[in-house]
């Protein structure tokens, strides 16, 4: 799903972007559905190339499409894509997925890292298995993506590592509340403290990128009341157009650096010259828009 009907926009998006991916090739986990197709597709109406990597290569009963059906909709929509069936948890996936993107399209020039499990349970109730799950496709699952691809990355100009990720917020309110998954996501976003300190010299930007609005995916709608939730919350074309402002902009934050920054959609989009968020919303108003979690 996308609100742009073409590379400006439509007039049902108000994001006008000053740059463009086309022919930049992007290397994404996770994007069969949700944010990470949303931004797969925000990137292939610029005519980018979308390496997709995702578990889902047969239909799943509860969650719509596949990485092939996302791939159809990428080459509809302008891009050339690269579906392939992979696990960011699994060293041999990622590997190949890196490998094919050199291959198909002769580099790799900006690394998404969008794949995520969710498990909001206290530490009493989380069941390890869904703690190590968490931990080994957020952290290690970053982690790993992110270090494959630093050869590709280095020969690229203007390589670029987004993660969807929050800030760091020491507040002790989102450790105790729920400890496992505040545990994975800030795993994640310390990935991308230290590798945009480690990379300062490589030209590679690192950053991260969080809504700030509960966002309507399939994760969400598969919790309990998840129907009832989501209509508090923006579709997920609010966070396509902000990582398309993050990958293509420049320098977002006065008096910082394109590297090492906590970005939110809002703050994103506002710098691109955005003032009304209301299209992004599905159906309710701005006030009773539920906030997301770490902000």
């Amino acid at each position: 799903m996308t609100l742009s009907d073409d590379a400006s926009g439509s007039p049902a998006s108000p994001y006008r972007p000053a740059g463009s991916l086309h022919g930049r090739t992007i290397l994404i986990s996770g994007g069969s559905r949700g944010i990470g197709l949303a931004i797969a597709l925000r990137a292939a109406e610029d005519g980018a190339n979308i390496v997709l990597m995702a578990k889902t290569g047969e239909p799943h009963p509860k969650l719509e499409g596949t990485v092939f059906t996302a791939a159809e909709q990428l080459e509809a929509a302008g891009g050339r894509a690269l579906p392939l069936v992979g696990d960011v948890r699994c060293d041999e996936d990622v590997e190949r997925a890196v490998s094919a993107a050199v291959e198909r399209f002769g580099g790799i020039d900006a690394v998404i890292n969008n794949a995520s499990a969710i498990d909001l349970s206290r530490t009493d109730a989380v069941d390890m298995k869904k703690y190590d799950l968490m931990q080994d496709i957020n952290v290690r699952g970053t982690f790993l993506l992110s270090k494959l691809a630093l050869p590709a990355l280095r020969a690229s100009a203007g390589g670029h590592i987004l993660t969807l990720s929050p800030p760091l917020n020491l507040a002790p309110h989102w450790a105790g509340k729920h400890l496992a998954y505040t545990m994975a996501k800030y795993g994640m976003s310390l990935t991308t403290l230290g590798l945009a300190e480690e990379l300062k010299a490589d030209g590679i930007s690192v950053n991260s990128l969080w809504p700030c609005t509960l966002i309507d995916t399939a994760a969400i709608r598969n919790m309990p009341h998840g129907e009832q939730i989501v209509q508090a919350a923006r579709g997920p074309q609010i966070m396509a157009d902000a990582a398309h402002a993050v990958l293509t902009g420049a320098n977002l934050r006065s008096g910082g650096g394109a590297s090492g920054n906590f970005y939110t959609d809002e703050e994103v989009l506002a710098a691109a010259g955005v003032a009304d968020f209301r299209p992004y919303s599905l159906g309710a108003s701005e006030d009773r828009l539920v906030p997301d979690i770490f902000l």
